[in-house]
C-alpha cells in the first residue's frame, strides 16, 4: 500500500475530529465526572490538533526546528564525541553536515516518509563507517514511525531494513563495539514499530466507530425519509377519499337542488341544507387530517378515524346525493377481530366505490353494499347497475378521458389498502355487463398465524 497524500489524510483527520467534537458536545452532561487535570490535558491536546489540522506546515516546521537545534547543540557542545568510537575519522564539518542531514528532512516526514528514510540511509552509512555515530541518527525512527501509521507492513519492513543495514555494516568497519550498538538500534526500532502499530490500531478503530456512526445516522435519516414518504402517501390517499367523496355528494345535491328549485322549493332547501352539512363534515375531516402535519397539534394523532359504525351515515349522504344504496349485512363479527385499521380500510373502499359510481355511472343507477362476516374473513361487495363504459370505479373509461389517471389511482389506492392487511381487491364490470363490481376480501386479525 502506497503512502496516501497529505490532503486526503488531512480530510480524514478533520472529519474524524469534527465527529469527535460533535460527540463531545452531545456528552457534555458527563463532563462533571472527568477529573480537572485530565480535562485540561485533553483540551490542550485538542487545541494542538486543531492548530495542526489548520496549518500542518507550522507543526512540521516546529518539530524540524526543535530537532535541528538539538542536533546542532550536540555538535557545538561536543556531545557527539561521547558516543563516537576511538578511531573516528570524520572531520567536524562532516559531523555537522550529518547532523543537519538527519534533522532537516524531517520537514517532509509526514508527506514523504519513505523518501526521507531513503535520503537518510546513505548519511547513516557514512555516520557508522566513519565511527562518528552522532546521536541525531536516531531521528530516522521518526519517519519510520510515520510509515507504520500510514503504509503497508511491507513498506515498513523495507524501511526497517534500510534503517538496520548501515548499523549491521558497521560490524565490518568497527567490530569491537558492534554488538552493543546493534542492540540499542534494534530495541529502538522495535519500540517505535510497536508504538506505531498501537497508535494505528487505535486510529483505525476510531475511524471504524465513526464510519459506523455515519452509517447508522444515514440509515436513520433514510428511514425517516421513507416514513415521511409513506405518511405523505397515506395523507394523499385520505384526502383523495375525503375530497372526492364529499365533492361528488355536493355535486349530486347541487344538481338535484337546481332541478327541484323550479318545481319544489322545499326540496331545494333540503338539498342546500344537505350541501352545507356535507361541506362542514368535509372541512372537519380535512382539518383533522392536516392537523397531523403540525408539530404543535397535541391531539392530531389521537383523533379517531372513521369506523364501520359510520357506514350508515355515509350511505345516507350518498342517498341524499341521488344514488339509491341498499346495505346488506350477513353474519356477526367478533369484537377483537375488527381493528381500527381494518375498519378504516373497509370504510374507505366502500366510500371510494360509491363515489366512483356517483361520478361515472350513466343512466338510472342503484348500488348495493354487502358485508359478509365469516369466522376467518370479512368480505365487502359493492355493485351498481349503471350502464355505459363509464360506470363504476372508472376503470372502464376510455384513454382519452382526462379523469382516467385519477380513477386508476383510486383503484390502486383501494388495492394498496387491502394489501396492508393481506387482503385482495377485485374491480371490474359485472358478468352481465350491467354495472360495476368491487370485491374486497380481508382476513380477520384474530385469525392470523
Amino acid at each position: 500500500m502506497s503512502t496516501p497524500p497529505r490532503d486526503r489524510e488531512g480530510d480524514r483527520d478533520r472529519e474524524r475530529h469534527r465527529d469527535h467534537d460533535r460527540n463531545r458536545n452531545r456528552n457534555q452532561g458527563t463532563e462533571a465526572t472527568v477529573p480537572p487535570l485530565t480535562r485540561i490535558i485533553r483540551d490542550a491536546l485538542d487545541r494542538l490538533r486543531a492548530v495542526d489540522r489548520r496549518r500542518p506546515r507550522i507543526w512540521d516546521a516546529a518539530v524540524t526546528g526543535f530537532w535541528t537545534v538539538a542536533a546542532v547543540l550536540d555538535y557545538t557542545s561536543g556531545g557527539w564525541r561521547h558516543t563516537a568510537h576511538e578511531d573516528v575519522t570524520a572531520p567536524e564539518f562532516l559531523v555537522l553536515l550529518m547532523s543537519l542531514g538527519f534533522s532537516l528532512p524531517l520537514l517532509w516526514r509526514r508527506t514523504h516518509p519513505l523518501a526521507v528514510v531513503l535520503l537518510m540511509t546513505p548519511i547513516s552509512l557514512v555516520n557508522v563507517w566513519t565511527g562518528a555515530v552522532v546521536q541525531a541518527s536516531l531521528l530516522q525512527l521518526i519517519p519510520v514511525f510515520q510509515l507504520v501509521l500510514c503504509s503497508s507492513f511491507r513498506t515498513v519492513g523495507a524501511a526497517a531494513l534500510l534503517f538496520l543495514v548501515p548499523v549491521l555494516s558497521g560490524g565490518f568497519r568497527i567490530p569491537a563495539d558492534w554488538g552493543q550498538e546493534v542492540v540499542s538500534y534494534v530495541w529502538g526500532l522495535v519500540f517505535v514499530v510497536l508504538l506505531g502499530i498501537a497508535v494505528r490500531t487505535r486510529r483505525e478503530y476510531t475511524e471504524a466507530l465513526v464510519e459506523r456512526a455515519h452509517r447508522l445516522e444515514h440509515e436513520r435519516d433514510q428511514q425517516a425519509r421513507l416514513a415521511a414518504a409513506a405518511e405523505r402517501t397515506r395523507i394523499a390517499r385520505e384526502m383523495h377519499d375525503i375530497i372526492g367523496h364529499n365533492l361528488s355528494v355536493i355535486t349530486g345535491l347541487a344538481d338535484g337542488g337546481a332541478y327541484a328549485a323550479r318545481k319544489n322549493p322545499e326540496r331545494a332547501g333540503q338539498a342546500l341544507e344537505a350541501i352545507g352539512t356535507t361541506s362542514r363534515q368535509a372541512l372537519s375531516e380535512l382539518r383533522r387530517l392536516l392537523g397531523v402535519l403540525r408539530d404543535d397539534h397535541p391531539d392530531a394523532e389521537r383523533t379517531p378515524q372513521p369506523t364501520l359504525d359510520e357506514l350508515t351515515p355515509l350511505i345516507e349522504r350518498v342517498r341524499r346525493a341521488g344514488l339509491p344504496v341498499h346495505l346488506e349485512l350477513n353474519g356477526e363479527p367478533t369484537a377483537q377481530s375488527l381493528t381500527p385499521g381494518l375498519q378504516l380500510t373497509v370504510y374507505r373502499v366502500i366510500q371510494e366505490a360509491l363515489t366512483n359510481t356517483l361520478k361515472h355511472a350513466t343512466g338510472p343507477t342503484s348500488a348495493t353494499v354487502t358485508l359478509t362476516y365469516s369466522p376467518t374473513h370479512l368480505n365487502a361487495r359493492i355493485t351498481d347497475t349503471g350502464t355505459g363504459a363509464g360506470s363504476g370505479a372508472g376503470a372502464g373509461r376510455t384513454a382519452e378521458t382526462e379523469e382516467a389517471p385519477l380513477a386508476a389511482q383510486g383503484i390502486m389506492g383501494m388495492r394498496e389498502r387491502a394489501a396492508l392487511y393481506d387482503g385482495t381487491l377485485e374491480a371490474g364490470p359485472r358478468p352481465e355487463h350491467t354495472g360495476w363490481r368491487v370485491q374486497l376480501r380481508l382476513p380477520l386479525e384474530d385469525t392470523h398465524p
